[in-house]
């Protein structure tokens, strides 16, 4: 494929793992703007690369609001300095949110695995206790 070929939906989706639903969702929202051919979509270059920051956007936890900044300011024309800029600061903030998410995870499972040994114990007691008699 050369890079400036127009892509279908159906080739988008094989090549970026997406359904045709969500091609159609990020377009609804206003991040994707396929060339329209009566009901035909067909996503230039430009898009392809919008859909790899979406995505790679939603892997990190971004909001569609945040993507859609990026994506925004990738046209401001000062050499993505604005978009990456931006991009850090949300990155940032995202990544203080999964260590406290993880930390909150790791101190449940702690807790889990605390409350597993002690069922695990009193299981055991009882049956010992039920073979005893």
């Amino acid at each position: 494929m050369t890079e400036d070929r127009l892509m279908t939906i159906r080739e988008m989706c094989d090549a970026y793992e997406v359904t045709p639903r969500t091609l159609r969702f990020y377009e609804q929202k206003e991040l994707l703007s396929p060339i329209r051919e009566g009901q035909k979509r067909l996503y230039t270059k430009r898009e392809r690369a919008r859909l790899v920051l979406i995505l790679r956007g939603k892997r990190f936890g971004f909001s569609l609001e945040d993507i859609r900044q990026l994506l925004d300011l990738y046209a401001v024309g000062d050499q993505q300095r604005s978009q990456l800029e931006k991009a850090y600061e949300i990155a940032e903030t995202r990544m203080a949110e999964m260590i406290r998410q993880r930390e909150e995870l790791d101190a449940a499972i702690g807790e889990l695995k605390d409350q597993m040994e002690w069922g695990a114990k009193m299981i055991a007691s009882m049956e010992n206790k039920a073979a005893a008699e």
